[in-house]
């Protein structure tokens, strides 16, 4: 079967860690030291200036850091350089490890353990409000499609596969909740159920990551 890929932010999110290029110092650098210039760079990571500036080209390509004008009491502007809000997608981060503390401080009292069915009953809500009018007056094929777009945009690396008997496969490689799923299965319960309801269509799951499998799987239709 021909596959149908959607663009989003499906890959791997690069960190700053272990062996280091010279664009991971850069923003290692932006990142503990703030606003830099090309000079203060040149001299920390023992390059030219006409290096570094060629460095910082391709990381204003990218998004992660940006040029501002620094006024002076006498002459021109100086131009220094700092990361944008976006470069901090770049870094390490540990929110499923807050998210299970959280969850577990319920857990661990009988009088708040109930209350952790209704926050995933509540954040299926909120997702089914927020992508509702982008399925309507669509077609499943299109309603699909749209699903695989959304998952992208949140990390999932989605992908459609359609199938000879007019259902569809729909194939997430990457769970960015895995570690609250894997310990928590309501996350994947409101997760199947917010996709029937959108897709107003028959969705099975067939294999998840949370419990071991290589991708979660879901037949459709």
């Amino acid at each position: 079967m021909k596959r149908m890929k959607t663009s989003g932010a499906a890959g791997v999110k690069k960190t700053v860690q272990g062996e280091q290029s010279t664009r991971e110092r850069i923003l290692l650098l932006l990142k503990t030291e703030g606003r830099m210039y090309a000079g203060d760079l040149s001299s920390k990571l023992e390059l030219t200036e006409m290096a570094i500036r060629r460095h910082m080209y391709g990381l204003e390509s990218e998004g992660s850091v940006q040029i501002v004008s620094v006024r002076q009491a006498m002459g021109r502007p100086l131009h220094a350089y700092e990361l944008t809000a976006e470069a901090d997608e770049l870094f390490p981060k540990n929110y499923h490890l807050l998210a299970l503390d959280l969850l577990d401080e319920l857990a661990d009292d009988p009088d708040t353990a109930v209350l952790i069915d209704r926050m995933f009953e509540g954040r299926k809500k909120k997702l089914q409000d927020r992508y509702e009018a982008r399925m309507t007056g669509k077609s499943l094929k299109d309603k699909v499609n749209e699903l695989a777009i959304i998952q992208n945009a949140g990390g999932y690396m989605a992908e459609v596969e359609p199938q000879s008997d007019g259902s569809f496969k729909l194939y997430e490689y990457n769970c960015p909740i895995a570690q609250v799923a894997g310990k928590y299965i309501q996350a994947c319960t409101c997760e199947l159920s917010l996709f029937r309801t959108l897709l107003d269509a028959p969705v099975e799951r067939t294999e998840c990551l949370a419990k071991g499998g290589g991708k979660c799987s879901y037949h459709i239709g």
